[in-house]
Formats: C-alpha cells, structure tokens, sequence
C-alpha cells in the first residue's frame, strides 16, 4: 500500500485443486475467491465462463447504498438503481457498457435481490479497445455462499470486498495469473 493508503496490487491464482476458485493475495493476506466456472482463460470468449488470463485495472464501483451504508472508496462510485444494467450482446452498440433498464438487447440486471452486486468493480477488461464477442461484464464483486463459480469474474466473500472497498483505487491493478 502505498502513502494514500490504496491498495496497488491484487493478484489471483488458482486455488490447486479447484478451477472454479482462486486464492487472491493483498498486503500479505490471501483470501479465497470465486473464479468462472470455464476457470482461466488465456483466450476469452463471450459465454465461455471464463475468468480472464490478465492485469486489469479498476476503473469505477457500483453499489447498492441501500445494502451498504458508510462506505467509502477512491473509486468513483455510483448508485445501482433498478434502471441499471450492462449488455451483454456482442453485436449491440452499448456491448459491455452500462444501459438503462428497460434495454431492448441481452443485458445484466444489475440491482439484484442476491447480494452478489451490493457491490461490483469495473475492470478495464474489454472496455477500450471494446472487441465484439471478447467478454462483458467482468467484474469484482461480492461472492455467492460456499464461493461458486461465476460467469467469468472475481468474487470475494462480502466482509473481505467490504474491508477492501475503503482501499481500492483506479491505481489498482487485478492480475489474474496461472
């Protein structure tokens, strides 16, 4: 970490044994995170589940303000409100950006009765230069219970991605390696 208190670094393994699980390492702790349940992958596709073979950085969070109060970050933040969602259609011209909800194209809703996007980072994956079918919608977010696979992100436990929130900057990078 550095004089601002940010954390610089994340960097996520494969838990040995799991492929839909990662070991996300920070500051000299290590914490155990959901992956894709496609694992990783060095070629990432639309709908393949993968998590990313990558560094990406933290661009922005989204979080729910009725579910989490007080907290702050050196993110810019939004609000998830019942009109947010992200599309998912490689053929769209808002693919893997941020919509307003009712959206014609296949998109994410990102209000959730699930705690999963209480809280959800942007990443840089896909975002500039956006390539069709390459992937939507990777985030950092909140895990489901017993930490089961996602569609492609990171996920940790809800009181570790609580505790990390206050230190996470557009200066952090998340790696993903092998």
């Amino acid at each position: 970490m550095g004089k601002d208190r940010s954390i610089r670094n994340l960097v996520v393994r494969p838990k040995p044994g799991n492929g839909s699980q990662g070991l996300l390492s920070v500051g000299g702790r290590v914490h155990v995170c959901a992956l894709g349940k496609g694992g990783i992958r060095a070629l990432k596709r639309e709908g393949d589940g993968g998590t990313p073979l990558a560094r990406m950085r933290l661009l922005s969070a989204y979080v729910r303000m009725d579910h989490i109060t007080g907290r702050a970050s050196l993110l810019p933040m939004a609000r998830i409100t019942s009109a947010l969602g992200w599309c998912e259609v490689p053929g769209d011209r808002n693919y893997n950006r941020p919509v307003r909800l009712p959206y014609a194209a296949g998109h994410e809703t990102m209000r959730r009765a699930d705690a999963l996007y209480d809280i959800v980072i942007v990443m840089d994956w896909n975002i500039v230069p956006r390539r069709r079918n390459c992937g939507s919608a990777i985030f950092f977010h909140v895990a489901r219970p017993g930490l089961t696979p996602t569609e492609g992100c990171v996920a940790l436990p809800g009181d570790v991605m609580r505790r990390l929130l206050p230190m996470l900057s557009t200066r952090t990078v998340l790696t993903v390696r092998r």
